[in-house]
C-alpha cells in the first residue's frame, strides 16, 4: 500500500472517530435535557399554586399574577446561575492562588446582591400594581415555604413570657430574613437566611435574660408530654 493510500485510510479513520464521538456528546446532552424537567414548567405550577391562595376573582388580572412570579423565578434563576458559573471559573483557574480567588469571588457575591437587591425592588412594585399588601405577604411566605409565621409561632410558644416589645424584635428580624431568603436561589439558601437570623434572634432573647438552651429542652419536655396526652 502506497503513502498516499495509508495517509487516506488514516485521515478517513479519524474523521468517523470525530464524528462518532460528536454523536456521544449530542446523545449525552440529549440525555441529561430529558432526565432534566422543563424548567419554564416547573417555575408555571408553582406560581399558579401560590397565586391559588391569593383569592383572585378576576382572570386576567390571575393571569398576570402567575407571569409575574414566574419571570421572577426565572429571573432569579438566571441571576444565580451566571453568578455559580463564574465562582466555579475563578475556582478552577489554577493561576489563582486563594487570597486572589476569595477578593474575586468576594466581588462577584457583591455584584450578584446588587442585581438581586434591584430586581426584589422591581418584583415587589409590579407585585404592588396587582396585590394587596396582605395578598403581597402571602406571595413572600409561599416563597419561603413559610418558614416566617412557623418560626414566630415556635417562639412564641417556646417562651410564653415573651413581652410585646419582645415579640415585634423578632418578627422584625424574621421579616428581614424572608426579604432575603426570597432572593434566594434554593431551599437550602432560604432556610439558610433563616438559620442566620435566628442566630441573631437568639443572640437577642439572650441578651433580654432568657437562658435559650434551658428554654429549648423545657419545650421540647412540653412537646413529648403533649403528644403523650394525645396519644
Amino acid at each position: 500500500m502506497n503513502t498516499i493510500s495509508m495517509r487516506m485510510m488514516k485521515k478517513s479513520f479519524l474523521t468517523s472517530v470525530v464524528f462518532l464521538a460528536g454523536l456521544t456528546l449530542v446523545y449525552a446532552q440529549e440525555q441529561k435535557n430529558a432526565e432534566k424537567p422543563d424548567y419554564a414548567q416547573v417555575i408555571a405550577k408553582r406560581s399558579e399554586k401560590i397565586a391559588d391562595v391569593l383569592g383572585i376573582a378576576d382572570s386576567a388580572k390571575y393571569k398576570r399574577v402567575c407571569n409575574i412570579i414566574a419571570e421572577q423565578y426565572q429571573s432569579l434563576s438566571n441571576i444565580h446561575d451566571a453568578h455559580d458559573a463564574k465562582v466555579k471559573e475563578v475556582k478552577g483557574n489554577a493561576s489563582n492562588d486563594k487570597s486572589v480567588a476569595k477578593s474575586e469571588i468576594a466581588g462577584l457575591d457583591s455584584g450578584m446582591y446588587k442585581q438581586l437587591s434591584q430586581l426584589h425592588l422591581v418584583y415587589l412594585n409590579r407585585l404592588g400594581k396587582e396585590l394587596t399588601h396582605e395578598q403581597i405577604t402571602e406571595v413572600k411566605d409561599a416563597m419561603t415555604y413559610k418558614i416566617l409565621p412557623l418560626t414566630y409561632h415556635a417562639y412564641l410558644d417556646e417562651l410564653p413570657a415573651l413581652t410585646e416589645v419582645q415579640k415585634q424584635k423578632i418578627m422584625e428580624l424574621l421579616t428581614e430574613a424572608r426579604e432575603r431568603a426570597i432572593d434566594a436561589g434554593s431551599s437550602g439558601q432560604k432556610h439558610e437566611w433563616f438559620g442566620k437570623y435566628k442566630g441573631k434572634i437568639n443572640n437577642y432573647l439572650s441578651a433580654q435574660g432568657y437562658d435559650m438552651k434551658k428554654a429549648g429542652e423545657e419545650w421540647q419536655k412540653r412537646i413529648k408530654e403533649n403528644q403523650k396526652q394525645k396519644g
